[in-house]
């Protein structure tokens, strides 16, 4: 049964007083993230990032994408309504006022997302568009004149309390994880073009765990489940941005096959698998046609 992220942490904070496990945001973070670098691979951007699109089975640990109604493909010089995205999750270029944004809005709710399954709480709960724009500058500083015309070339007020960046081992809990800090730090960034990828950001550290060959996936009370949601079946348009030293990463020695190893990157990505589908599709023919003469044989 699905429910969505924020119900599931919700619920676990009012029963247990606690948070999700680490092992849970793990894969909930990596088939968020996932999810993003296949939509983005075909130039589709959600533009509603937040718990509340998201569906999970804590039983199988599974997370889904929902909710495309804000989605849009994004035309470069096409400009898009920059009133978007839910506050909490909004992009600190959206409250700048940007319309010319790319999909870079998605990885920094990604970001609030992922930093909120980490400390319990939305991280910049912000009253209004001003003052979410001020809970962001709470953590990472007041921004730079170069880095608000990165976010928006034509926005010309630079008025602005200046506040020092706040470490992030004081934004998270002790004993948080610190490849999870450093993941965070790498998505919530000022400027768009700094932020990690999607694909970047699942080659990071904080999800080496999972791509053990030794790795089990067990619930807290040590049930292991059987059936989890397949992580490392990359193929098609998701592989377009990915370099050889990346796929590496990606793709674990032992969930290679002939599917799938080596791949096919760049651009022939989208190429490669039509022709793998293509091949399957005249191999799949041959075997109808073969079956349906000894039918009629019979």
């Amino acid at each position: 049964m699905y429910q969505t992220q924020y119900i599931v942490s919700l619920e676990m904070l009012k029963k247990n007083k606690t948070i999700l496990p680490n092992l849970t945001v793990k894969m909930y973070m990596y088939q968020l993230l996932r999810s993003l670098a296949y939509i983005h691979s075909l130039g589709i951007c959600h533009r509603d990032i937040k718990p509340q699109n998201l569906l999970v089975n804590e039983k199988t640990c599974t997370l889904k994408l929902c909710d495309f109604g804000s989605a849009k493909t994004l035309v470069k010089g096409e400009p898009n309504v920059s009133y978007i995205c839910s506050r909490y999750y909004r992009a600190p270029e959206l409250i700048f006022g940007a319309t010319d944004y790319s999909t870079a809005i998605d990885v920094w709710s990604s970001g609030c997302v992922m930093a909120e399954l980490l400390i319990g709480q939305p991280l910049f709960p912000g009253e209004s568009g001003v003052d979410q724009l001020v809970e962001i500058i709470k953590v990472l500083g007041t921004p730079t004149r170069q880095q608000i015309k990165s976010m928006n070339p034509n926005y010309t007020e630079f008025k602005f309390p200046h506040l020092p960046k706040n470490p992030w081992d004081r934004v998270f809990r002790p004993r948080t994880p610190e490849n999870a800090v450093t993941l965070v730090a790498k998505i919530l960034m000022y400027e768009p073009k700094h932020r990690v990828s999607p694909m970047e950001a699942l080659c990071s550290p904080f999800f080496d765990e999972l791509r053990d060959s030794k790795f089990q996936l067990k619930l807290e009370n040590g049930i292991v489940i059987n059936n989890p949601p397949p992580l490392f079946n990359f193929k098609g348009p998701e592989m377009r941005f990915v370099t050889a030293e990346m796929a590496e990463k990606l793709i674990p020695e032992h969930h290679r096959d002939d599917s799938n190893w080596p791949p096919i990157l760049g651009d022939k990505a989208l190429q490669g698998i039509e022709k793998r589908n293509g091949n399957s599709s005249k191999s799949n023919n041959n075997n109808r046609n073969s079956n349906s003469g000894s039918n009629l044989k019979k």
